[in-house]
């Protein structure tokens, strides 16, 4: 067996659950702002936030929401969002974080299988809620704001909670994020108090987090991205957070000037507007000193050209919600273009052939699998799927096609079943979108493959152009410039956007599913 190991120095792992890591960043700085509502300019102390969280852990126990019972929270980010998800952890709950741009029955689907008693939403998304609450376990719900006929979030605060909840920091599962989807019905992945802590500590070494950074924070708290990244590092971290409810992006960069951030947190849709939208020249981004992209591969063009506008180290990482989720960081003094970073501290990986399951060495492709304390307990009501994903004691299966370089740097191909075989190639969707978004005039591509009888699949690209952007022929010469013969697209398609999840993945099977429709 081939083991790449962290090149970090291990961190201990704790007896301590999520919310008394996130105060112990919070209590040396009691008065100090930490978060800040950035359309409206709300916000809360260190001192407040901590009150709010006692206070609304001790309501919601009164109320018999409290130890053993789900809480299902649908809000876009705000200040309140963080205080409900530490107030459900700290009284020894577990919380589930809903998309709130679901409809009725994909917020059904969550209720009835996280088996959720409550929920917790706002003023817009009111009604979605109540229609979606029928058929599930879910006896009432709140609004974070006011509401006609509704529990307020302030109604619900109580007799604080002087400690918290006696909880088993390996087995109790705190929160139920929910899968992307892409392939099936989206599945709950249980996470463990010890599986967040281990990985705000795991992002803090690795990432070289400083006390006082301030970041714009839109990536959506409902997903483990912005949840464990922005939410919890940067409050574990002794760092402050202003909230965006959705990515606007004047707002995302005059609040990255305004506080004078150092580092950005962003996904590929937004390093594509960073490098390319003329916006970005108003505003004075001088104090930026590296941008980190995670979610999706960012092509080593793109990235370079992010970092040489915005004059700052252009950095990727890598991770998934099974992995709490970040499994690789990037060092400032430690960037390559294209790569995914280092494995984090505490974290072994293998690179494993798809074909004979062999190990694979230093450069090979094969998949990528992990192994470390911040990998999920599995996922809920789904032992078969828990069972083809760990593997091997207790090796995760990524799904990822990857490979690591004589540096320990780990790089992403694409995924296993987004590979495209054309006659017998295995083609990366992403090397091609890389090297199309590469071009000037191209804001945006995705492709897929295509049922073909004689290759079996034939790639086909859906861009996104501007109106003085490359025609159809312009970028099959690009790409015949670039990329081997078989690599080549066969169609070409102009769209206005390309279909994405709210963590910045390509939903390909929106693209399939148009092809089919049009015959």
């Amino acid at each position: 067996m081939t083991i790449f190991e962290s090149p970090f120095d291990p961190i201990v792992l704790r007896d301590i659950s999520i919310t008394d890591r996130v105060f112990e960043g919070l209590r040396d700085r009691p008065d100090e702002v930490v978060l800040t509502d950035g359309p409206t300019g709300r916000s809360l102390t260190a001192t407040k936030f901590m009150d709010q969280v006692e206070a609304l852990a001790g309501g919601l126990t009164a109320r018999g929401f409290g130890a053993g019972h789900t809480v299902a929270l649908m809000a876009p980010n705000c200040p309140e969002y963080c205080v409900v998800f530490h107030a459900v952890a700290y009284a020894g709950g577990t919380i589930t974080t809903i998309n709130p741009t679901y409809t009725e029955s994909e917020v059904r689907h969550q209720l009835q299988d996280s088996q959720a008693e409550f929920l917790i939403t706002v003023p817009a998304f009111l009604d979605t809620a109540r229609a979606a609450i029928s058929d599930t376990s879910v006896v009432d719900l709140a609004t974070i704001g006011q509401a006609p006929d509704t529990l307020e979030l302030a109604e619900l605060m109580g007799e604080p909670l002087a400690h918290q909840v006696a909880v088993d920091f390996d087995a109790h599962t705190v929160v139920l994020p929910y899968s992307s989807g892409t392939t099936g019905l989206p599945k709950g992945v249980m996470l463990s108090h010890r599986n967040l802590v281990v990985n705000v500590d795991q992002i803090i070494d690795g990432a070289g987090f400083h006390r006082g950074e301030t970041a714009a924070a839109f990536l959506p708290f409902f997903h483990i991205y912005g949840m464990t990244v922005l939410m919890n590092v940067h409050l574990a971290g002794g760092g402050a957070l202003v909230t965006l409810p959705r990515f606007d992006l004047e707002l995302f960069l005059r609040i990255s000037q305004d506080y004078k951030s150092k580092r950005m947190w962003i996904v590929p849709p937004v390093a594509l507007a960073l490098a390319k939208h003329p916006m970005v020249d108003q505003f004075d981004l001088s104090a930026l000193e590296q941008i980190f992209t995670g979610a999706a591969p960012l092509g080593a063009d793109l990235s370079n050209a992010v970092g040489k506008r915005l004059n700052c180290v252009s950095l990727q990482g890598y991770g998934m919600t099974e992995l709490s989720p970040v499994s690789h960081l990037s060092p400032i003094d430690e960037a390559k273009p294209g790569a995914s970073g280092l494995a984090a501290p505490n974290v072994q990986c293998r690179i494993v052939n798809i074909e004979t399951g062999e190990d694979m060495g230093v450069g090979e492709e094969g998949e990528l699998w992990i192994k470390g304390p911040n990998v999920m307990q599995g996922y809920l009501n789904n032992a078969k799927a828990t069972a083809d994903t760990i593997v091997e004691d207790g090796w995760l299966r990524t799904g990822d096609i990857s490979y690591i370089d004589a540096d320990g740097q780990m790089f992403v191909v694409d995924r296993l079943k987004e590979l495209i075989k054309y006659k017998g190639f295995q083609v990366a969707p992403a090397e091609l979108e890389a090297t199309i978004v590469s071009m000037d005039g191209v804001t945006d591509a995705a492709v897929i493959g295509l049922p073909d009888p004689e290759a079996g699949e034939i790639p086909m690209a859906f861009v996104v152009r501007t109106d003085s952007g490359p025609d159809a022929a312009a970028i099959k010469a690009h790409l015949e410039k670039c990329l081997s013969s078989y690599k080549q697209v066969h169609r070409i398609d102009f769209v206005d956007t390309i279909p994405k999840s709210a963590s910045g993945k390509i939903l390909r099977r929106f693209l399939r599913d148009k092809i089919k429709a049009e015959g």
